[in-house]
């Protein structure tokens, strides 16, 4: 490896090299082969947290280890007693989430929802992308949900841990499902999503928008397809996102773009060009949110970037803990998806008024949840009286 070479020679300045020796630490035993994780963002599999043991693989120089198999996706059938998932986080616009999904085939590298596969017993770097756990009931769960005496609505946020457009909803169209007890019920609901797939659900979130019953946000993080590929493997191109906002706009449902995470001296400098080019495709909101490294995403964003960016990896971290208070990450209320200090606060004006310029922002559209109709259907008990 040139980095450990470099390490070894002293090339690397002092505070460079204490960098990559510990990210060569933390890489050794959990690597994974390039040939086995093509097209996949993380370059780790390390043992989750809560695993008595961790595992290294090594070469002994005997030659005996067996060809192991590329990492393929696998989709476990999760079911759940409830899929109405609630918080009070005072950071979020929403205290109501559901998840169809469990992983994310995406493979982002930055995910923040990589640590939750730790629960599962599996790990956050590779497993999180490759095996996937799908919630068939998760409409059938939806509808007894609502219909439960006293429910109030609220909208409901999907796409905020996993995404509900990844690759496997094309066989499994659960969030298809999902949207139409939504849609039956009246219920609002607000998606975000990296994939162009919501475009195929135009015709069940149409209407739902013409009685303000639906808004979509389309994350894009970048413009720079190599950047995307790499940093977000199997998600919609840049381009494709910024098509689907185009659609869904012409459709008549509320379209935003998210710009997160981001990430300094990598894509900062696409605040601007990201927010035009979402404007001009139609989007009408916008908002952002820091890059988070929380538990294990840490140090599979820091393998990440000594792989693809050697030369920014000193750069790009240093900045990251200038605003998480000289940490990797700071997980308190008010700071985690704005950050703190000058760099944050300078990201944070470059933003506001990129976005005032573009006249986003100028209204926020409330949903309505004043339509609800509680849902009668399958598996929802019927009043005796």
């Amino acid at each position: 490896m040139a980095e450990l070479r470099e390490l070894r020679q002293g090339a690397l300045a002092p505070g460079h090299r204490a960098d990559v020796a510990d990210a060569l630490v933390e890489r050794s035993g959990a690597r994974i082969e390039v040939d086995r994780r093509r097209g996949r963002g993380a370059g780790l599999n390390p043992s989750g947290r809560f695993e008595p043991v961790s595992r290294e693989v090594f070469d002994d120089g005997w030659q005996t280890l067996e060809e192991l198999p590329p990492f393929r996706t696998e989709v476990q059938v999760e079911k759940p007693r409830s899929i109405i998932a609630r918080n009070e986080s005072p950071d979020i616009p929403f205290d109501r989430s559901v998840n169809p999904y469990r992983g994310c085939e995406h493979g982002c590298i930055y995910c923040f929802a990589r640590p939750t596969h730790a629960y599962m017993g599996l790990s956050p770097g590779l497993d999180f992308e490759a095996k996937l756990f799908a919630k068939p009931d998760a409409a059938k769960l939806l509808e007894r949900e609502l219909a439960k005496p006293g429910y109030k609505p609220r909208p409901i946020a999907i796409g905020t841990n996993t995404d509900p457009y990844q690759p496997v909803e094309r066989e499994w169209r659960i969030m298809r499902q999902v949207l139409e007890v939504l849609r039956d019920a009246n219920h609002p609901v607000m998606i975000v999503t990296k994939s162009a797939l919501v475009t195929r659900d135009i015709d069940i979130l149409a209407p739902m928008a013409e009685k303000g019953l639906a808004r979509v946000g389309l994350s894009v993080t970048t413009l720079d397809r190599k950047l995307a590929r790499s940093m977000e493997p199997r998600a919609s191109t840049p381009a494709k996102r910024l098509e689907a906002i185009r659609q869904v706009t012409d459709a008549g449902i509320p379209a935003g773009v998210l710009v997160s995470p981001i990430i300094p001296a990598l894509n900062d400098h696409e605040i601007e060009r990201v927010l035009e080019a979402a404007k001009t495709a139609g989007a009408t909101e916008a908002s952002y949110v820091l890059l988070r490294l929380p538990l294990e995403v840490a140090p599979l964003f820091r393998d990440w970037l000594l792989r693809e960016y050697p030369d920014r990896y000193r750069h790009v971290m240093s900045l990251v803990r200038s605003m998480r208070g000289g940490k990797d990450y700071d997980a308190e209320f008010g700071k985690r998806m704005k950050g703190a200090g000058p760099y944050a606060w300078q990201i944070g004006r470059r933003f506001e008024l990129a976005a005032k310029r573009l006249e986003l922002n100028l209204t926020k559209r409330q949903l309505n949840a004043d339509l609800f109709v509680p849902p009668l259907g399958h598996g929802v008990q019927l009043s005796l009286l």
